[in-house]
């Protein structure tokens, strides 16, 4: 997938879940700093940080990663 596109669906799906950035970062363990770079699509996300964002957004990887 697209690091762009990945980076919006992040932030859709944040917002959609009511979150900050601030608190998906708690909640993930992963730094304000990298989650940022992450939704702006300045950084590549490890799938170790993918399965701590998800897991903090209560969605599976297949829904991130989803096309539809």
């Amino acid at each position: 997938m697209e690091n762009l596109q990945l980076a919006q669906r992040i932030r859709a799906y944040r917002k959609l879940k009511g979150f900050t950035q601030q608190q998906l970062a708690e909640r993930s363990g992963v730094s304000l700093a990298v989650l940022g770079a992450i939704e702006r699509g300045n950084r590549r996300a490890e799938e170790q940080i993918l399965i701590k964002i998800v897991d903090a957004l209560g969605i599976s990887m297949s829904e991130l990663k989803s096309s539809e």
